[in-house]
């Protein structure tokens, strides 16, 4: 595992046992919503003080692995 993706932590006490940055009740998809609604880096940043700028660089690089799957269903299907 790359040193990134080490601030990556699941904890069945922390969030539900949502994969969670650093274990500071910070959950990947929040990160992965402020971005995709636009925010940039900075912006999070500013409005989440515990949070670092490799955090952000960390909850892209999980989405990307739980993205390469062998085969996906389209969106319609859900």
């Amino acid at each position: 595992m790359n040193e990134r993706l080490k601030r990556i932590t699941i904890n069945p006490d922390i969030c539900h046992g949502k994969p969670t940055l650093r274990g500071i009740r910070y959950p990947v998809e929040l990160i992965l919503e402020l971005l995709s609604s636009g925010m940039s880096h900075d912006e999070i940043l500013d409005d989440y003080a515990d949070l670092e700028a490799e955090d952000i660089l960390a909850a892209l690089e999980y989405a990307t692995l739980l993205s390469q799957v062998k085969r996906t269903l389209p969106l319609t299907t859900f």
